[in-house]
C-alpha cells in the first residue's frame, strides 16, 4: 500500500498541462494543426490523437517532434533551439508548434480545472508543499494566464531541464529535482500526472504515491505506467479524504 495520501505528504509535485490546467486540448490541437501540414508536405501518415498520447505528451517539445519524425521514418536534422519556425529541422519544428500553441492560448486565455484548484487550495491551506514538474518550457506562462503563478514557489519545467541538464520523462530527475527544492524525500512526496511518460517517471522516482488523473490517457494505460490510484478529477480525492 502507499505511504502516503495526497493531504498527508510533505509535498505535492504537480505536472501542469492536463492535471492543474486543460492546456494539453491546446498543445493537441497546436500539434495536429502544425502536423497535419508537415505530414502532408513530406506524404507521411496523417497526425491522430493517439500519436500525441503516445509520443508527445509530457515529453519535452523537441523529444516529442522527434519522436513523431521518427514513427514516420522520417529523418530531420536536431537543429538548435534559436531556429527560426521556417527551418526544417527538429527544432525548427517544435518552435513551429509554439507559435500556435501561444496563438490559441491569447484566443481563448486559460482557466484551471475547478477540482484542482479545489485540491490546490486545501493542500495550501494545511501546509503541504506543492511544486510544478512540467516538460514543457511554457509553464510560466501558462501559470501566469491561469492566476496560479504565485502560488508555486518551485517550478521545474522544460527550462530548468535544458539549463541543468535534466533528463526528460519518463526518467524521474525533474520530479527528483523539483523533491530536492521543496526540501522534501521523494517517499514522502506525492506525483500527480496524466501523462504515461510523467506516471512512468514518478515511478521509476521512488515517489510515496503516484496519482494518475485520466484525461485520455485511459486507466488502464496509467496503470500499467506505475500509477498508484487513477482518477478522472483531482476532487475525488477531497472526496475520499471526507
Amino acid at each position: 500500500m502507499p505511504s502516503v495520501t495526497a493531504l498527508t505528504a510533505s509535498a505535492v509535485l504537480f505536472d501542469l498541462d492536463g492535471v492543474l490546467t486543460p492546456t494539453a486540448d491546446l498543445h493537441m490541437r497546436a500539434w495536429a494543426e502544425m502536423f497535419g501540414a508537415l505530414l502532408t508536405q513530406h506524404r507521411a501518415a496523417p497526425f491522430t490523437d493517439r500519436d500525441y498520447f503516445r509520443y508527445l505528451d509530457g515529453r519535452t517539445r523537441y523529444a516529442g517532434v522527434a519522436a513523431v519524425l521518427a514513427s514516420r521514418g522520417l529523418d530531420l536534422p536536431w537543429g538548435d533551439p534559436g531556429d527560426p519556425t521556417s527551418a526544417d529541422t527538429v527544432c525548427g519544428v517544435g518552435n513551429r508548434k509554439n507559435d500556435v500553441f501561444f496563438a490559441l492560448l491569447e484566443q481563448q486565455g486559460i482557466a484551471p480545472y475547478p477540482g484542482s484548484l479545489a485540491l490546490l487550495d486545501r493542500l495550501q491551506s494545511i501546509g503541504v508543499a506543492v511544486a510544478v514538474v512540467s516538460s514543457s518550457k511554457n509553464a510560466v506562462p501558462v501559470l501566469q494566464a491561469a492566476h496560479l503563478a504565485d502560488r508555486f514557489p518551485v517550478i521545474v519545467d522544460g527550462l530548468t531541464a535544458e539549463r541543468e541538464h535534466l533528463a526528460s520523462k519518463p526518467d524521474p530527475a525533474m520530479y527528483l529535482a523539483a523533491a530536492r527544492r521543496v526540501g522534501a524525500v521523494p517517499s514522502g512526496c506525492v506525483v500527480v500526472e496524466d501523462a504515461i511518460s510523467g506516471v512512468a517517471s514518478g515511478a521509476a522516482g521512488g515517489f510515496g504515491l503516484v496519482i494518475g488523473v485520466d484525461r485520455g490517457a485511459g486507466a488502464d494505460a496509467l496503470h500499467a505506467a506505475g500509477a498508484d490510484v487513477v482518477v478522472r478529477d483531482l476532487a475525488e480525492l477531497l472526496e475520499e479524504a471526507a
